[in-house]
C-alpha cells in the first residue's frame, strides 16, 4: 500500500491555454501512455477508463459543488440557492427521489417522441443557410437548435430560446473556475433572471398543462409532495443548464470532425442508418465535458494506493473513451461495442438527459448530411477552454450548394 502523495506522477494543468485541438489530445494521450494517474494543482487526474469509473461510482466521493462555492466565496443569493439545490450536487435519498421523478421522462422512448419536433426545428434553423454554401456554423445553427429543442421539451415559447441559451451558458460557467472568479456578477444575474422567468412559466403551466417536462414536474409536486416548489424550479434549471450549452458544443464539434473527415460525412449521407454510430463516435472522440470532478468524502484505496479525504479527483473522459479502441481514426463504421463511453459520466450522477442529447444529435446529422455535400472547413475553428464545457467559438464551414454540379 502506498500513499498517493509519494508517487512520481506526471503533472497536468487544465488552465494551460495551449490545450486545445490536437495539442490537447496529444498531451493527454502521451500522459495516459505513461501512467493511469496524474497530479493536478488541487488533487489528481485519472487517465484510464477503469480508474475513472471507480471514482465516479464510489460512495466515498461526491461532486464538489459546495466546495467550489466555499473556495470562491459564493454567499447567500440566487447562485448559492442553485448550487445547494442542483441535483448534480446532491447524494443519498434526496438525489434518488429527484432522479426518480426525472428518469421516466428521459428514457429512450421518452426521447424518441420528441424526434418529429427535432426534425422540424433543425429544418427551420438551417433552412436560411443551406442554399448559401457556407456559414459560421456555431452562430448560424449550433447555438439555436438545442435551445429550441429544450424550449419545446419544457413547454416554453420558442421566442424564449435565445434567452435560454444565454442563461445556460452563464449558469454552466459556475463549473469554470476563471469564469466564476471573473464573471460572478453575470452568473448570479443569469440565475436570478432564470428564476423569475421560470416561476412565471410554471404558474402558466399549472393552468395549461401539457405533455412537456414542466407539466410532469408540476404533477409530481402535487402527488404527495414528491417535489417542493424550490426543487421543481431547480430541476427545470438543471435540465436547461445541462441540456443546451452542452449539446450546442457537441453538435459544433461533430460538424468539425466531419468536415475534417469528408469521407465519413459522405458515408453518413449515403447510409442514414449509421447515425447512431456516428453520434457515438463524436461523443467518444471529442467529449465536450472532457473532465468530471469529484471530491473524496473519506479516505479511499484504489490499486493499492491510498487517497486522503478531501482530495479532488478529475476524471478524464477524453482519454478513458479511447482506451482499448482499435484504430486511432474517426470511423463511424468501426465496432466500438467493447469500449464503454464515459462522456455522460457513470454511477448515480450519469447524465439524465443522455438519451435526449443523442436523439438531438442524430436528428441534426441525419438532416444535414445529405443537404451539405462536400462539407469542409472554411477557415480555422476557434477552440474554447477545456475547463467546463469544451466548445467552439467559431466554426467556418463550406459545402457544395444545390445549384452546383
Amino acid at each position: 500500500m502506498v500513499d498517493v502523495a509519494s508517487l512520481d506522477l506526471p503533472e497536468f494543468d487544465a488552465t494551460d491555454v495551449s490545450l486545445q485541438g490536437e495539442t490537447f489530445h496529444a498531451v493527454l494521450e502521451e500522459m495516459a501512455a505513461r501512467s493511469w494517474l496524474a497530479r493536478i494543482p488541487l488533487g489528481y487526474l485519472t487517465l484510464d477508463r477503469d480508474a475513472g469509473e471507480f471514482f465516479l461510482r464510489t460512495r466515498g466521493a461526491t461532486f464538489p459543488g459546495q466546495m467550489i462555492a466555499e473556495v470562491f466565496g459564493v454567499g447567500p443569493g440566487p447562485l448559492r440557492e442553485e448550487i445547494d439545490n442542483n441535483i448534480l450536487h446532491l447524494d443519498g435519498d434526496r438525489h434518488r427521489r429527484l432522479r426518480n421523478v426525472l428518469n421516466p421522462f428521459f428514457t429512450p422512448r421518452g426521447a424518441d417522441r420528441w424526434r418529429p419536433a427535432m426534425r422540424a426545428l433543425i429544418d427551420a434553423v438551417s433552412s436560411d443557410v443551406l442554399a448559401t454554401g457556407r456559414c459560421e456554423f456555431v452562430d448560424a445553427v449550433a447555438r439555436r437548435y438545442p435551445a429550441q429543442v429544450i424550449a419545446t421539451v419544457m413547454g416554453a415559447p420558442l421566442r424564449d430560446a435565445p434567452r435560454l441559451h444565454e442563461w445556460s451558458h452563464w449558469m454552466q460557467s459556475q463549473f469554470d473556475g476563471p469564469a466564476l472568479l471573473n464573471d460572478r456578477a453575470r452568473i448570479e444575474q443569469a440565475v436570478s433572471d432564470f428564476y423569475e422567468w421560470c416561476d412565471g412559466l410554471i404558474e402558466r403551466r399549472r393552468t395549461q398543462p401539457g405533455d412537456d417536462l414542466i407539466s410532469v414536474l408540476i404533477a409530481a409536486e402535487a402527488e404527495g409532495g414528491r417535489l417542493t416548489p424550490v426543487e421543481l424550479r431547480n430541476l427545470v434549471l438543471d435540465v436547461i443548464a445541462g441540456g443546451i450549452d452542452t449539446t450546442h458544443a457537441q453538435l459544433a464539434h461533430a460538424m468539425r470532425l466531419f468536415a475534417e473527415h469528408p469521407d465519413q460525412w459522405q458515408l453518413l449521407a449515403e447510409q442514414p442508418s449509421l447515425a447512431p454510430a456516428a453520434v457515438e463516435e463524436v461523443l467518444r472522440r471529442e467529449p465536450v465535458t472532457p473532465f468530471t470532478a469529484r471530491i473524496l468524502t473519506e479516505p479511499v484505496t484504489y490499486r493499492d494506493t491510498e487517497f486522503p479525504a478531501g482530495a479532488v479527483i478529475l476524471v478524464a473522459a477524453v482519454t478513458g473513451n479511447v482506451q482499448d479502441v482499435d484504430g486511432a481514426g474517426f470511423d463511424i463504421t468501426a465496432d466500438r461495442s467493447g469500449a464503454r463511453l464515459m462522456t455522460f459520466g457513470a454511477g448515480i450522477h450519469f447524465c439524465v438527459g443522455a438519451n435526449l442529447a443523442r436523439a438531438e444529435l442524430e436528428e441534426a446529422l441525419l438532416f444535414l448530411a445529405p443537404r451539405m455535400p462536400g462539407l469542409r472547413l472554411d477557415g480555422a475553428p476557434q477552440f474554447g477552454t477545456v475547463q467546463g464545457i469544451y466548445g467552439l467559438g467559431e466554426l467556418p464551414l463550406a459545402w457544395d450548394p444545390p445549384d452546383q454540379p
